[in-house]
């Protein structure tokens, strides 16, 4: 055999090997088939012809956009690395949870406390928000500290099933680490199912649909808390078929405070409904990230989460706290990386909001000193 015939041979093994490893446990990742989640999705609101659909119509991607898609990834792909790097703080854990405070994980992963009870929202602990373990958006900075830090939490709330807010290397350790339910819209179960988690810890529901702590068996001093499923404005799908689950943002309720979680959404006249059904909230998580102008029905910018944070306050633009989320993790769209930072506080100061931008890991309580600091302008 001569020479170029043994590197030919010898790169086409080298070939063969990456494509392999590439698709190594991508199906298990991508989770339940539709067949699996369709008899959980039949009767929901937005349920009709095997797909779930938004209230408001709106699409995913602006038609005939692929042309400008196509010169955005070729030119604009890195735009939304920082040029430093991303600080983080160790995450503080007190012994019992606050009446209100949050910490902030990176990218949608927060832990939320309220009343006294602490949940676990869209918990992402893995380096690649892909079903490949080498292909797909990385983290631009390490995770603040292990999932095995975490305290025992009351509950687990997934806002969807995309690869940066439902990840199954994360539910399958929290199964086996915690013992706290998985509160999921419905369909998600199905993946859950398909990954393991015993059934008598999925609770499914629908937009509109609640449930108590207390009901599911988790009391703290005698108090309780409600979490509410409410209308988001967005899309699923973890492979080539979209809309077979459901979408949320959750409200969570308790006898002195609220808290709102957007997880990743358009801006919506849901916001409003949900302000007057469940509000005034005092602590607002919402996205600022990923938004473009292609897909601005499914994506909020800044300026509209200052927007939703008012109308989750029944219009008043000056209640509660509003902490961003959905920025500075994953590199998901093709403006700036601290883009959405500013334009956020820009809006922020001229509506009257307050904010607080806290550091990958840092918690903030709205009762002491919130971080206020531009820590953004030294990465990006």
């Amino acid at each position: 055999m001569t020479v170029k015939k043994i590197l030919g041979a010898a790169a086409g093994a080298l070939g063969l090997m990456w494509v392999v490893r590439a698709a190594w446990g991508i199906p298990s990742a991508i989770g339940a088939s539709m067949s699996a989640i369709q008899p959980y999705a039949s009767g929901a609101v937005s349920y009709r012809d095997r797909h779930f659909h938004n209230t408001e119509p709106g699409s995913q991607i602006v038609a005939g956009s692929a042309r400008s898609l196509l010169y955005s990834a070729l030119t604009r792909r890195n735009a939304g690395h920082p040029r430093g790097v991303i600080p983080l703080q160790t995450p503080v854990v007190p012994t019992e949870a606050a009446d209100l405070a949050v910490t902030w994980y990176g990218h949608a992963s927060a832990l939320i406390e309220v009343d006294g009870y602490r949940i676990l929202a869209d918990p992402v602990w893995s380096d690649r928000v892909s079903p490949s373990a080498i292909i797909g958006p990385t983290r631009m900075h390490p995770v603040p500290s292990p999932l095995s830090d975490l305290p025992p939490v009351d509950a687990v709330i997934i806002s969807h099933d995309h690869y940066d807010h439902l990840d199954k290397a994360t539910i399958r350790s929290l199964v086996a680490a915690q013992t706290a339910p998985f509160l999921v819209p419905i369909g998600i179960g199905a993946h859950l199912r398909h990954w393991g988690v015993p059934e008598h810890r999925i609770v499914e529901l629908d937009w509109g649909g609640s449930v108590s702590l207390a009901a599911l068996g988790r009391t703290r001093e005698g108090t309780d808390l409600v979490l509410t499923c409410t209308e988001a404005r967005h899309f699923s799908g973890r492979g080539l078929v979209r809309n077979t689950t459901l979408w949320a943002s959750w409200s969570i309720v308790g006898a002195t405070r609220r808290a709102y979680f957007g997880g990743d959404t358009g801006y919506t006249k849901a916001f409003a409904e949900a302000g007057t059904a469940l509000g005034p909230f005092d602590l607002t998580l919402l996205p600022i990230g990923a938004y473009d102008e292609r897909w601005a029905d499914v994506h909020m910018n800044p300026e509209e989460a200052v927007r939703a944070h008012a109308d989750l306050c029944v219009g008043d633009p000056g209640h509660g706290l509003l902490v961003p989320i959905h920025w500075a993790t994953f590199n998901l769209a093709f403006h700036g990386w601290s883009e959405p930072v500013h334009r956020m506080v820009e809006a922020a100061r001229a509506a009257g909001t307050a904010v607080a931008v806290p550091v990958p890991g840092q918690r903030v309580d709205p009762n002491g000193l919130s971080p206020r600091d531009s820590w953004w302008e030294d990465v990006g």
